[in-house]
């Protein structure tokens, strides 16, 4: 994966009914292929996802690196899950995807200002800022 020349896929993209753990595996595929540009493997988001599966970047990008193919990926992350249940995954999945920085702090900061550099006043969670900049649609939200 070169992600200098594509985006990695949108935060909401799932695999192994995990949200995250599919952009995370296109951040570890360009990390360990050297063609990651401005996307860091490891971000506090990748450390996330890693962490609900038990892992962390350094194993998963080893991991990655074994693997040919999402599948093998989605098999190694579905073995990881099992003693998850549908509710917890679920529960995970909904929770991250509403996540946003903490009011007054430096993400906070960022995540205004590159909302007013993309023009959406109406973004405040984190998976909207980067399909926004990744230039996938984002619904226009209601602004409290």
């Amino acid at each position: 994966m070169d992600l200098t020349k594509t985006y990695p896929r949108s935060p909401r993209a799932k695999l192994a009914g995990v949200v995250m753990l599919a952009r995370t595996t296109d951040k570890a595929r360009a990390h360990n292929a050297g063609t990651a540009g401005e996307y860091h493997f490891g971000c506090g988001m990748d450390k996330h996802v890693l962490a609900f599966l038990g892992s962390d970047p350094e194993t998963f990008a080893k991991k990655v690196a074994q693997a040919p193919d999402d599948t093998t990926i989605e098999t190694w992350a579905r073995e990881k899950l099992k003693s998850k249940s549908s509710s917890a995954i679920d529960s995970f999945n909904a929770d991250f995807a509403q996540d946003g920085p903490e009011p007054g702090s430096e993400g906070e900061k960022f995540l205004i200002s590159e909302r007013t550099r993309l023009g959406r006043a109406d973004i405040t969670k984190w998976f909207d800022l980067l399909d926004l900049d990744e230039k996938r649609p984002v619904p226009q939200h209601s602004i409290a």
